[in-house]
């Protein structure tokens, strides 16, 4: 029986490249914007011990927004936006990967696997040291850390965002050289190669079979709006207990991941694996959908002028 139609994929020569990167920005940075409070409470999920401090999602966020305000959602915010250079570089060598890989094999789902996991290990080389300051900064509390580092905190309010940064980064530095910014440098791979390599075969698979369910005039877009999010929870579930360690790691400062898994699940058994999954998946959902809607959005809006009416997009 043959397939009802095939949702196209806009491929990388498709695309005006001076466009795809100025847009591609922008988006990527009201995703942050949208996204990074339910990131800042995975992380601390993931790194207290037990429910010592807070009893779940919504649990955090209520006691955070009451005790630290609405900046207390945002802390390490502005580090974090670094990572805008790594998510062009993973989007690039996505891209990238997909034409290399189609010479050699044109399976829809082998060319995900193969540049998801590509993009991911270029993105992440640059994503780590990065992510190691911005999480001990989401690691401050009002008066206390939940990590190793406390940054002291500065009557004037242009020190308070660029001396915490200072601080932590000294603190980093004395404490364990250059490579503590690559603390956790292995579990982060560990986490979002997989993450990223399961991620894309998932969302053709699940685009794929809705389009064959779905009505002959459902849109496109719809259909990817719904499998972004299917994919990013299905990858979310099989990589969590990763990402618990990998938080771990980098923010105490442990350098054993399977000393790091023994030691949570002597604490917490394997219920402490999931710690965070809600959270994760909570600010996978809305940033999936405007990722995939403005990812695809984006590479329509980048194709070049002679392609734009030649190809039913």
């Amino acid at each position: 029986m043959e397939d009802k139609r095939n949702i196209p994929i806009i491929e990388w020569e498709h695309l005006d490249k001076k466009k795809f990167y100025v847009f591609g920005v922008c988006m990527t940075m009201m995703i942050r914007v949208s996204v990074y409070p339910f990131t800042l409470i995975r992380t601390r999920l993931q790194v207290q011990k037990g429910k010592s401090l807070y009893n779940g999602t919504f649990d955090a966020f209520v006691k955070i927004l009451r005790a630290e305000g609405a900046a207390g959602l945002y802390r390490g915010f502005l580090v974090n936006t670094f990572t805008l250079i790594s998510g062009q570089c993973y989007v690039t060598t996505y891209e990238l990967t997909r034409k290399y890989v189609s010479k050699y094999n044109n399976n829809n789902v082998v060319k995900s696997l193969v540049a998801g996991g590509s993009a991911s290990l270029v993105a992440q080389s640059i994503t780590v040291p990065i992510d190691v300051v911005s999480q001990h900064l989401m690691m401050q509390r009002e008066g206390e850390s939940m990590g190793r580092f406390k940054v002291r905190y500065q009557d004037c309010k242009r020190n308070v965002v660029f001396g915490q940064t200072k601080d932590i980064l000294v603190q980093i530095f004395n404490a364990d050289g250059l490579r503590g910014f690559y603390r956790g440098y292995v579990a982060s791979l560990l986490t979002y190669i997989p993450n990223s390599a399961v991620w894309w075969p998932f969302y053709h698979f699940y685009a794929e079979q809705l389009s064959r369910l779905s009505p002959k005039d459902c849109p496109h877009l719809l259909l990817q709006a719904i499998s972004g999010p299917l994919a990013a929870a299905t990858a979310s579930t099989l990589t969590n207990p990763m990402d618990v360690i990998r938080a771990r790691v980098q923010v105490e400062g442990k350098s054993s991941i399977i000393l790091t898994f023994k030691q949570l699940m002597a604490e917490e058994g394997p219920w402490g694996l999931t710690k965070g999954l809600s959270a994760r998946i909570i600010s996978a959902t809305p940033s999936t959908i405007v990722i995939v809607v403005g990812y695809e959005t984006l590479k329509k809006l980048s194709l070049r002028p002679e392609l734009v009416d030649s190809r039913h997009w």
